[in-house]
């Protein structure tokens, strides 16, 4: 069966979405399949957390849907959106400051009620990301922002995803952390872990995407595989500013 045959994990399919009278999202219609990395790119205000809050049941859709496995989840709450295999590591990290670093992971694993299978998820943590190990029993919040990053992703995989959802993974952080934290992005992937990513960083994003939607005031404008997008000048400079 051919990559283009196999039922897609997530789909969109005309996504009409937004905050109070204010729509965000015109018809927003994407796909991923199992094991790939898709990039969504876009100028600041062009839908796309928006869109990742509508996937992970942050916001209910207003019309359009989104399927799971071709099951509509479109309007579930977050908690049943995670259930499935759905995990969501938001923009600007959100790791909780007064906690430790183990009590963080602890909350990625919430819904799982065996001790020894929580700590079997922490030991799968401690060994991906080796500076969280180290500083374990440290507040979240005294953390460098790097390191917060590796905390929020690897709190995400607590609830061992089929998907992980990342907004804006190096926001804030220097050419080097942000190529570390992309190096992580991929050693994720290639561990069978399927990725939706929305980053800034263009060529970031796009060395790890196998393919990429460009939004544009919460329509997706372009779609192409990777490297098609890098070889576009026109496209990168009219609306990604590259």
């Amino acid at each position: 069966m051919s990559t283009q045959e196999i039922p897609p994990l997530l789909a969109l399919h005309e996504v009409v979405a937004g905050y109070g009278n204010l729509t965000a999202l015109h018809g927003v219609s994407l796909h991923v399949q199992p094991g790939e990395v898709v990039a969504i790119l876009g100028a600041n205000g062009a839908g796309k957390s928006t869109t990742l809050r509508a996937i992970s049941g942050l916001i209910r859709p207003t019309a359009g849907q989104i399927t799971w496995k071709g099951q509509v989840i479109s309007g579930r709450s977050p908690e049943h959106i995670l259930k499935l295999g759905l995990a969501h590591c938001p923009e600007e990290r959100h790791v909780w400051p007064e906690m430790t670093v183990e009590d963080n992971l602890d909350l990625g694993a919430y819904l799982i009620k065996s001790k020894s299978e929580v700590e079997r998820r922490k030991g799968i943590a401690f060994h991906r990301f080796p500076r969280l190990k180290e500083r374990y029993r440290q507040l979240a919040g005294t953390l460098s922002g790097g390191e917060q990053q590796m905390l929020a992703i690897a709190r995400a995989l607590m609830s061992e995803p089929e998907l992980l959802i990342l907004d804006e993974p190096s926001l804030g952080l220097s050419p080097k952390m942000a190529l570390e934290v992309f190096q992580v992005v991929r050693d994720i992937s290639e561990h069978g872990v399927s990725i939706l990513v929305v980053e800034q960083n263009v060529h970031n994003a796009l060395n790890v995407a196998s393919r990429a939607y460009v939004l544009e005031t919460g329509r997706v404008i372009a779609e192409k595989d990777s490297a098609s997008m890098l070889k576009d000048p026109e496209l990168l400079s009219a609306y990604l500013g590259g």
